[in-house]
């Protein structure tokens, strides 16, 4: 008699410490679980050792590390009607793991479709210069508007980072011809401010020399012997009549040879 029992108690020995077993789940430190009782909302445990009745209760594990998630490619039409294709990357992490379970079905999913939307709703706002030249603004624009979004689901957006803005070919040579134009006509504008600086310094030179008429000639006659130390070809030089007359005035003046 006592043998039968013993045997009839034994598998509910084995069913007792098979329920113990199954209740006992460790949690990493980064782990939360959200407990639900009976279908209902218990409360958020973890980590470490963590008792689950089999049957009652339910829970959910959920990881609170950040999230690397890689927006894809989004066709987006600038303000000034250019087409261009962007992708960026988006770093989020579960702050409430109780809204993150109930509020919505997959916080993946929908974060990286809110994401997509919002990538383009606020690119398409801007021109391409902008969004050449002022990525930093951008990605504080999308992360501020993902941040408040995803705020009812218990996720928080640290940061996105704009990684490409793919140009097709006709946009590109376009632009290579407007950094070209702009380059040329910087040429040219410091070509025009030493034109203007050297008829400066020339204007004050003949200024300078016109208080000595000797000085003129002097630089006159430097000039010629500049120009005399080149054998290789021939030079006409024009001479002043005011200098020329005082020559001759000079030569006119001599006495006869006796």
């Amino acid at each position: 008699m006592i043998l039968d029992l013993q045997f009839g108690l034994a598998p509910l020995f084995l069913l007792l410490i098979f329920l113990v077993v199954a209740s006992l789940k460790i949690l990493r430190e980064y782990e939360r679980g959200v407990i639900f009782l009976l279908g209902r909302f218990w409360r958020v445990k973890g980590p470490g050792l963590v008792i689950v009745i089999p049957g009652i209760q339910q829970m959910v594990k959920v990881d609170l590390r950040v999230v690397t998630m890689d927006v894809p490619p989004q066709d987006v039409i600038s303000k000034d009607n250019v087409s261009v294709k962007v992708n960026a990357v988006v770093y989020f992490r579960v702050v409430d793991p109780e809204k993150a379970i109930i509020q919505v079905e997959n916080y993946l999913v929908a974060t990286s479709q809110l994401a997509q939307t919002t990538l383009r709703a606020v690119l398409g706002k801007h021109e391409l210069d902008e969004m050449l030249a002022e990525r930093e603004k951008l990605n504080l624009d999308v992360q501020q508007i993902l941040d408040a979004q995803t705020d009812a689901w218990g996720i928080k957006v640290a940061n996105v980072e704009i990684k490409h803005v793919d140009l097709n070919e006709s946009m590109v040579r376009a632009i290579a011809r407007q950094a070209e134009a702009e380059r040329e006509r910087r040429a040219k504008v410091i070509h025009a401010e030493g034109e203007k600086q050297a008829a400066q310094a020339l204007l004050e030179a003949a200024q300078m020399l016109s208080q000595e008429p000797a000085a003129m000639q002097l630089r006159y006659l430097q000039t010629l012997t500049q120009v005399a130390g080149d054998k290789s070809s021939t030079l006409v030089f024009p001479v002043p009549v005011d200098l020329l007359g005082k020559l001759m005035g000079t030569a006119g003046s001599g006495k006869p040879d006796v």
